[in-house]
């Protein structure tokens, strides 16, 4: 498990149902985060600059048109750069055997704009499966289970209380907080899966393949 660089992984977007799209695509490693963002047509001046004057750790950002363009850009740094590596996709709640959120989502807007599926040699680790199961907490959401067990250091940096506050910012083209909320979420799971593997043994991590059959 910790032989293998954990690369941790969060989406934002406009709602819940299938024709919903992607506004945010968050990537997080021990050396810099990774941030795609959806802004239309819009011009942004000075948005990565800003985030990077707020933020400890380097944010790298790229804004685009449309969605389709966002997962192009998004599948190719994944073939180009992420599966070159011996790393683990991680997310909290991403996928989990009774649902989760993230990759179902990320798989219908692929299927819609008809582009393959980027993640197939990643092996991929939800880490809310472990804080459920293998840790004794009275909270269940990210934040919560952050907070009491590493504490409210990227809970203050997240400026939103609820995630669904990510939808109206998009639409309001509050760009930096929507990023700074995405941050603070892959950067909260990185550190939750850096706390699981000092506690947990290997057998405690239901790791799976991403590859799909075809």
């Amino acid at each position: 498990m910790t032989e293998l660089t954990t690369i941790a992984f969060d989406i934002e977007t406009t709602g819940f149902q299938a024709d919903d799209e992607l506004t945010v695509v968050g990537f997080d490693s021990a050396v810099s985060s990774r941030v795609f963002l959806h802004t239309g047509t819009a011009p942004q001046t000075g948005l990565a600059d800003r985030l990077n004057d707020a933020l400890q750790t380097p944010v790298q950002l790229s804004l685009h048109d449309s969605e389709q363009e966002l997962l192009n850009e998004l599948a190719t740094f994944v073939t180009s750069t992420l599966t070159q590596r011996d790393a683990k996709l991680v997310a909290y709640n991403g996928e989990r055997w009774n649902g989760g959120f993230d990759l179902p989502f990320l798989r219908t807007r692929l299927c819609t704009h008809g582009l393959e599926w980027p993640f197939g040699t990643l092996p991929y680790v939800d880490v809310m499966d472990v804080f459920e199961t293998r840790f004794n907490t009275s909270e269940d959401t990210l934040s919560g289970v952050y907070e009491e067990l590493i504490g409210s250091e990227l809970n203050d940096l997240d400026p939103f209380t609820d995630s669904s506050e990510a939808v109206t910012a998009w639409k309001d083209g509050a760009y930096e907080p929507l990023i700074t909320h995405n941050v603070a979420d892959i950067r909260r799971t990185r550190a939750l899966m850096e706390l699981a593997e000092r506690y947990c043994s290997k057998s405690d991590f239901s790791m799976k393949s991403l590859e799909p059959i075809a």
